[in-house]
């Protein structure tokens, strides 16, 4: 029996779904990841699960509890941790951590004993008795990620877990999730619109517009996506898109930066690109399959990593 079960999920805001008939299970034991733009339905899904939001219709199964009908089962048996800081400035490492068993009811001294154990799994023991405004982001991420596994959930939810980190913060804080993951054991369920952290999945669902356009491992995706993509800019991209279909019989998509063009051999178009396309070329540049491919290729659009999420024009199915 998967440890998570969605069928048939719907959420409507007034007239918008912002859910859209979402399926997908996740296995015990597994990273399982939502992958999308902001505005697809990640974290509304990831608030159905925890019981944080209700819904319209389907099922959803966390556990093997309802999270309409045994909402406190599910809430006791996971961890959560939200896209914003949630920490209490003023109070230290310690307090926070406290205050979290407090709200658990953890018998006094097994959760003393589990406070300086997750300490310890997150580096930060010797900073307990600091207050947590004296910390940087990445040591109140790792703070929060260690109080959502206080009471042993079976399953940790991560909400953009590194969201508004710097890059090489976000690298640390994953290489931490990915250590804590083998000595906790947890399931764990994170939403993303990294591709870096995609690929550290066990498994993914590219979610767009409310609704899952593809579910599998990484590697399998990038192996669907047969062939190379080209990526080149030109002096005027609506007509070198025009002449592409026209002369090449391939349909590129129109991106921010240019267009993309998914082709079987890169090294064998190129030339001929440079060679037929009457408006000038001013920057090519070839790749082989990644999942920003996969995910332009399903859905016409990028993911943008900083600001709100940009929508272009989709061209073909």
């Amino acid at each position: 029996m998967p440890i998570i079960k969605v069928e048939n999920l719907v959420k409507r805001y007034n007239s918008v779904e912002a859910v859209r008939g979402v399926s997908f299970e996740v296995n015990e034991g597994e990273t399982f990841g939502f992958l999308g733009p902001n505005g697809a339905g990640k974290t509304t899904t990831i608030n159905i699960l925890c019981t944080l939001l209700n819904f319209d219709s389907g099922i959803a199964l966390v556990n093997g509890f309802d999270c309409r009908k045994e909402a406190h089962k599910v809430r006791s048996s996971i961890g959560l941790v939200f896209q914003e800081i949630t920490l209490d400035n003023e109070l230290t490492a310690y307090e926070n951590l406290k205050f979290h068993c407090y709200m658990y009811n953890m018998e006094k001294r097994l959760s003393e004993e589990r406070i300086d154990e997750i300490l310890g799994v997150v580096g930060l023991r010797d900073r307990k008795n600091d207050l947590v405004r004296k910390f940087s982001g990445g040591m109140k991420r790792r703070l929060e990620i260690a109080r959502g596994l206080l009471h042993r959930p079976k399953v940790l939810f991560l909400d953009e877990p590194t969201l508004g980190l710097d890059p090489q913060t976000r690298a640390h804080v994953w290489e931490f999730i990915k250590k804590l993951k083998k000595t906790e054991g947890n399931t764990v369920f994170m939403t993303t619109h990294y591709m870096q952290e995609a690929e550290a999945c066990d498994r993914i669902a590219i979610i767009d517009n409310g609704q899952i356009i593809a579910c599998a491992k990484p590697d399998d995706l990038k192996r669907n996506l047969r062939g190379d993509t080209i990526y080149i800019k030109t002096s005027d991209d609506e007509r070198a898109q025009v002449e592409i279909q026209e002369k090449f019989g391939l349909k590129a998509k129109k991106l921010e930066t240019g267009l993309a063009v998914l082709v079987e051999s890169g090294e064998k178009c190129i030339p001929k690109l440079f060679e037929k396309l009457e408006t000038n070329i001013l920057s090519i540049n070839l790749k082989k399959p990644s999942l920003e491919d996969v995910f332009i290729n399903l859905t016409g659009k990028e993911i943008r990593e900083y600001g709100p999420s940009t929508r272009f024009t989709k061209v073909g199915n």
